[in-house]
């Protein structure tokens, strides 16, 4: 009986909210110049299903306010005792699920024209023409 309980002890519950943001912040712990400490990240929602959690998460600038705020959703899959975040289908734009707040300030990305108000007396930004 004292068997089936320490098995029982060491099987962990990965379906709560901690498990999950573990996941997310190992994940983004591997992202180059991304500065986690400088942010507020929650767990917005999760849905639960299987192996896989779709979890939609919040990123906020420290003391500021919820109007800058982002959020972004990854699915997570079980490996063994923790959430991994999935890699994007067909590589992913880094923006794609986000909502909230634009990255690029309301100034369009760059290389692209007509996108949004550049500063008063900014140069055009010409299109970029493609490697031949």
């Amino acid at each position: 009986m004292l068997a089936c309980l320490a098995l029982a002890g060491c099987h962990h519950n990965l379906q709560n909210e901690d498990a999950v943001k573990q996941g997310v912040m190992d994940y983004l712990s591997t992202r180059q110049g991304l500065n986690v400490s400088s942010m507020n990240i929650t767990i917005a929602s999760m849905i639960f299903r299987d192996n896989e959690v779709d979890a939609t998460v919040t990123f906020a600038p420290k003391d500021s306010s919820a109007a800058q705020a982002m959020t972004i959703r990854y699915t997570l899959e079980k490996k063994g005792d923790r959430w991994v975040v999935k890699p994007r289908a067909g590589g992913g734009n880094p923006h794609e699920g986000m909502t909230g707040g634009n990255p690029h300030g309301g100034m369009g990305t760059p290389g692209e024209t007509g996108t949004g108000a550049l500063p008063p007396g900014h140069p055009l930004i010409p299109p970029q023409s493609s490697p031949q």
